[in-house]
């Protein structure tokens, strides 16, 4: 063999690894609402619809211990998820629906938080690692758990926010490389501060910093921790109420990175690297949940409880206090467009090439023209008296919405309204579904569902 011949054998080979590496990648989903919170997986669509009760297009259900709203979180041939198991009760309840009772759960005994590795393949639980049993130091809502946040991976470390229990930092096979204590963290409601709820804001991993934001009733902050051990790199107090959003990073048009978090006192944008504001925009819902998305050079930020429901569609380049003069003016200097009137409440939206799809806890979803608001179309799903508060998904020009009753609502991305399905798990779904590699993944109150396409029908494997 040649010289020549060996070197291009050896180009090749580097080449065919690259890309094999690259797709592995791309089939992962490695935070709260997939790359980068977006929502949106690369590839092919899961299938428009399925039926649990025969096995069509589900791959396999397993059981899962405990009660968590954690998603599931996706890398490699394997799937990681958090729960909170009751020792002394093996099927704790959730109350779901549309409903305003503020009261907490009362009289739970200890919790035992775990991190659960499933196979991909065949949906066997492979091991269960327990990372503390304690007393929880806050109750949860009637609609929530003791282990609402989604971990986050690299694929190197797993780090998983338990609230008051603290952030705990695995390896991927669940050994525990280092905790960290923050106290309480009561993110119950500002109004009514005995009305506890439960923490709920997920960790993001950027290079080798972990954000974390803490919007709390007392003490608010937003932080960077160093993936390696747990150490601070910076720490800024923040003026907010208690809220639910997730942090999501951006690139400003002059290449600097920045860390964007929804509010109501304080929406606002971070120096990744030192934590300097770099903008801030006050108002909108009082108890935002909705996690910031970036498409088109624009920031998505919506939040829909109290007085308003706005959203705001946010230039990558906004700098200072961008907080509009009034709810008449439809655009400014750093504020491509917002609405004041249209925002979601619960669900993260998602853009899916030029367009922007939102869909209320009412179960109203808006599919909005993402540059410029106008709004394309609309439709109504579960019904109006159903709740939906796990965020949408989507892959391969499809849109997949679950009720919190469990009902699996599919669209076809587009400029007008189609809907090609609908299905159940015949469970509760809080959860927000994964997606990878043309598999939805639906995690219920009590399994977690693998939906792809299958050439015969047949019961799928259950645990």
């Amino acid at each position: 063999m040649s010289f020549a011949h060996r070197s291009l054998c050896r180009i090749t080979a580097i080449v065919l690894g690259l890309s094999s590496t690259v797709a592995s990648l791309a089939g992962n989903w490695p935070q709260f609402h997939g790359p980068g919170g977006g929502g949106v997986a690369e590839g092919k669509a899961p299938p428009a619809s399925f039926d649990i009760k025969i096995g069509a297009n589900v791959l396999w259900k397993t059981k899962l211990p405990g009660l968590a709203h954690s998603s599931p979180i996706i890398w490699g041939d394997r799937i990681y998820l958090v729960t909170a198991v009751d020792p002394k009760d093996d099927e704790p309840q959730l109350v779901v629906g549309l409903y305003g009772n503020i009261e907490p759960v009362q009289d739970e005994g200890p919790q035992r938080w775990e991190l659960l590795c499933v196979d991909r393949a065949n949906g066997k639980l492979l091991w269960r690692k327990p990372a503390l049993t304690a007393q929880p130091r806050v109750k949860r809502h009637t609609k929530a758990t003791h282990a609402n946040s989604t971990p986050a991976t690299n694929g190197e470390r797993i780090v998983a926010f338990l609230g008051s229990e603290g952030i705990w930092c695995f390896d991927m096979d669940g050994e525990v490389k280092w905790k960290k204590d923050l106290g309480p963290l009561d993110s119950g409601y500002y109004v009514v501060p005995d009305a506890q709820w439960g923490f709920a804001s997920s960790p993001i991993i950027v290079d080798d910093k972990v954000i974390i934001q803490c919007d709390v009733q007392k003490d608010s902050f937003i932080a960077a921790l160093k993936l390696s051990d747990g150490s601070e790199v910076w720490r800024k107090s923040r003026d907010e109420v208690p809220t639910w959003g997730t942090p999501t990073v951006y690139t400003s048009p002059e290449g600097k990175r920045r860390i964007v978090v929804n509010g109501y006192r304080h929406i606002g944008a971070y120096d990744l690297d030192t934590g300097e504001e770099v903008w801030r925009l006050v108002g909108g819902g009082d108890i935002p949940v909705p996690t910031p998305i970036v498409a088109h050079d624009l920031i998505y930020i919506t939040n829909g409880h109290g007085a308003m429901n706005p959203t705001y569609a946010i230039r990558t380049s906004a700098v200072g206090d961008i907080t509009p003069p009034d709810n008449e003016t439809p655009k400014t200097e750093h504020i491509a467009w917002w609405n004041p009137y249209k925002g979601n409440y619960m669900q993260t939206p998602m853009v899916v090439d030029d367009l922007l799809y939102m869909c209320r806890d009412n179960g109203v979803i808006n599919a909005m023209r993402a540059k410029t608001g106008e709004v394309v179309w609309g439709a109504r799903i579960g019904g109006g008296m159903t709740g939906f508060t796990s965020s949408g998904v989507a892959a391969g020009g499809r849109l997949f919405y679950m009720s919190e009753y469990g009902e699996c609502y599919t669209f076809a991305a587009g400029e007008s309204e189609k809907q090609l399905g609908a299905s159940e798990i015949n469970e509760n779904c809080m959860a927000t579904p994964a997606i990878a590699d043309g598999v939805l993944y639906i995690r219920g109150e009590r399994h977690l569902f693998a939906i792809g396409e299958k050439s015969r029908q047949v019961k799928p494997r259950s645990e």
